[in-house]
This record gives C-alpha cells, structure tokens and sequence, in this order.
C-alpha cells in the first residue's frame, strides 16, 4: 500500500518513504501477521524490549544507512557528526539547531508542535472523531473524561503523525502554563496509514498521555501524545505548572513512529485553508515544527 501526502512547500502529491514498509504491509495483511500482531506486536513487552534494545551501543551501527536510506539533513542536528551518538535511540531523539526550526512568534500565530504529517478537522463532532476514511472513534474513549471531551465539542482538532524519520522531539505551540501529564495505558499498534486502516479506534486502544495547557492566546489546549509499535517510551522534559514560552520542548518519543493529537475549543482557531482542503481530499500535509498552521480568531 502507498502512502501518498501532501509537500506544503511544491503543493505536490508525493509518496511517503515507510521505514520498514514490508513488515507493516506483512503484519497487518497477512494472516500469519496478524496473528503475530494480536499476540505479541501490539503488546507492551514487545515494545519495551525492541524499544530498550536502541540504547545499547550496538545499535548505533545502524545510523549511517538510516541517514542515507532516507537521505536525512544532518546539517540541522545540533551534533552534525554521525559518530558523536553513542546508540540509536541518542540518535533518533536528537535535538536540532534553532535556525533548523524557526518559530513564528507573532501570538495570532498557531504553529505545529510537531514534525510530521498532518490532518485537521474543524467543528468536530465528538460522538464521531476521524480516525482515516471509515473509521472513527469517540473523543471521551480517548481522554477518558467525558466532562473534559464534551468541552470541545465543535471544537477543531489537529493530528500529527510522525513517521520514523523525522524529528521526534514535540513543542508547545503558544506560551502558557501547563498541568501535569495524565497517563493512558493501552497497546503498541502502529500510528501508520497502513494499520489505521485495519484497527479500529487505534488512538483510543494505544497508549497515551495528555496534558491540559492553558495557552496565552488560543484558550484552553489539550495536548495527546499517542504511543505505537516499537515506541520505547514517551518522555516529557517540561516542567508543570510554570510558565512556558511559545516553542519551547514539551517531550521526545524513543524509537518509533508516534502522534501528536492537539484539541482547541470552538471559536478559537482558524486552519490554515490548504491544510484543511488537503484534509478533506484525504491527503496528509507535510508540516515542520514551527511551521504556521492556523490563525486565531
């Protein structure tokens, strides 16, 4: 299955290079796979050990051909030099240079928290969340909180999927104060089209924490980070209840492709037109952390 998205830059269709393309397509269509999937992949011990197995130092032999493999620009990492990571994972969670990521810091600005590939959905109903064509899911099986999902009713939502080669470190996207992070136990299916097609309420069924941030200017935000299939851990690096400016590192995933799921109240955020045309025609946008995606209204 190709997966195809939207480069903002050239506005063209392109097809998305997978990592590790084959065992996704073999696990989640096959039937051998998809009894491997049901009894081991998507189980949380699964994950941990791969995920544990890219801090060794062994696993740094794997670098040079990922960077080639999907022809990384390691001109933006703060550490240039493939040789300076001591293992993979210390690769994959690298940190880049501030010129790599500019931020706009003008407040009437909503930028992506994320690198990524991104759908939005404005005046969402939360009884029937899009999770990919055909399949949906409801947004209080996702948080958990049925008096906090139905705040953001007709509401806009924003979903961020990283795939393996990007930047896996997530930001705020305004200055303001946010809480402590609640955490959602669950399974490790992966976050890729792939699989999204052939598990239903995906978002609901993985792991994943969320955080209620008090923005400065777009009200009330929740921020989901949503685990997957080799993810080694999500890990938050902020510190609550001080104050955040616009931009600064919310967290990092360990190895493995991931989301980023942002919730606004109605009335507070307009999306960017392509993106949402895009959306509508079924197609992801390929976004950078920084990148202006909305307006305030």
């Amino acid at each position: 299955m190709a997966i195809y998205y939207i480069d903002r830059k050239t506005g063209q269709k392109k097809k998305e290079d997978v990592a590790g393309e084959k065992y996704l397509n073999w696990i989640y269509e096959n039937k051998v796979g998809i009894t491997l999937l049901e009894t081991v992949v998507k189980k949380k011990l699964f994950s941990t050990l791969y995920g544990k197995l890219q801090d060794y130092s062994f696993s740094k032999r794997k670098i040079i051909s990922f960077v080639e493999d999907f022809q990384l620009d390691m001109n933006e990492a703060q550490r240039k030099d493939i040789n300076s990571y001591t293992n993979f994972n210390d690769f994959f969670t690298r940190k880049l240079t501030r010129e790599a990521r500019p931020i706009s810091l003008n407040k009437d600005n909503l930028i992506s928290p994320a690198d990524g590939r991104l759908f939005a959905y404005e005046n969402i109903d939360i009884n029937k969340m899009f999770q990919i064509k055909g399949s949906y899911y409801k947004l209080n099986d996702l948080l958990q909180d049925d008096t906090l999902a139905n705040i953001y009713k007709n509401g806009t939502c924003v979903v961020v999927r990283l795939a393996p080669i990007d930047y896996h470190r997530f930001h705020f996207p305004d200055s303001g104060v946010s809480s402590d992070t609640k955490k959602i136990d669950g399974l490790y299916y992966s976050v890729n089209p792939i699989s999204l097609q052939k598990v239903v309420e995906i978002y609901c069924q993985n792991k994943r924490e969320f955080t209620k941030f008090k923005s400065d200017n777009f009200d009330d935000i929740i921020l989901i980070e949503v685990g997957a299939t080799c993810v080694g851990s999500i890990i938050q690096t902020y510190t609550p209840n001080t104050p955040i400016n616009k931009g600064d590192e919310k967290g990092y995933f360990k190895f493995g492709g991931s989301t980023v799921i942002m919730l606004f109240k109605e009335n507070v955020v307009t999306i960017d037109d392509d993106i949402i045309q895009n959306t509508i025609s079924g197609f992801e946008t390929k976004v950078n952390m920084g990148e202006i995606i909305g307006k305030k209204k």
